[in-house]
């Protein structure tokens, strides 16, 4: 299977499971080991202001303090992720996901976001999302997700609760009129 970093995951209209149903999930690794993401059009009731509240963090000069922190996965729920525009050199622990688009985990970026210093574009996702080696494959062919190549429009300039369509809409698919049925056999 063709490598996926850098892809979205739409779930299928079909697909029940409570942590996956309707979501969007952006690929940030995808290899031999195993793949990892982030569900992206999930926003959570807290705020980067609550969460820098939490962390006892200085956020005076943040601008987007009313964005709202994204439900990234049901692994690792207690940990930050921060997708982001730029490269991952600036940042402690980062990998890149794509050519203008890094993961980074270390708290640095928090606080350049909160002193307004951090990426131009970002999202803050609490949690991520995992599957085994081969796991993803199987499940894109038993038709449990589409896929299309990832664009900073749906990242960064779409309101969350419109992702998922707006990703498909890449495609020229309407999800609300696939059939559950896959077409290859």
């Amino acid at each position: 299977m063709q490598g996926l970093r850098d892809h979205f995951l739409m779930a299928m209209p079909h697909l029940e499971d409570e942590n996956f149903a309707g979501s969007l999930t952006y690929i940030c690794d995808h290899d031999d080991n195993g793949t990892l993401g982030l569900k992206l059009n999930q926003p959570m009731e807290l705020t980067l202001e609550a969460l820098f509240e939490q962390l006892e963090i200085d956020a005076s000069e943040c601008l987007s303090l009313d964005t709202p922190v994204l439900d990234g996965g049901p692994v690792h729920r207690e940990r930050g992720f921060i997708l982001h525009s730029g490269s991952p050199e600036h940042w402690d622990s980062s990998i890149r996901t794509g050519e203008n688009r890094a993961l980074t985990t270390s708290m640095d970026i928090l606080h350049a976001i909160a002193a307004g210093r951090g990426p131009e574009q970002f999202l803050v996702c609490l949690g991520c999302v995992g599957w085994e080696p081969e796991q993803l494959a199987q499940e894109i062919k038993d038709n449990t997700w589409l896929t299309v190549e990832a664009s900073d429009e749906v990242l960064f300039r779409t309101p969350a609760p419109a992702r998922l369509e707006t990703a498909a809409g890449h495609l020229g698919v309407n999800l609300s009129l696939l059939s559950r049925e896959a077409g290859h056999g």
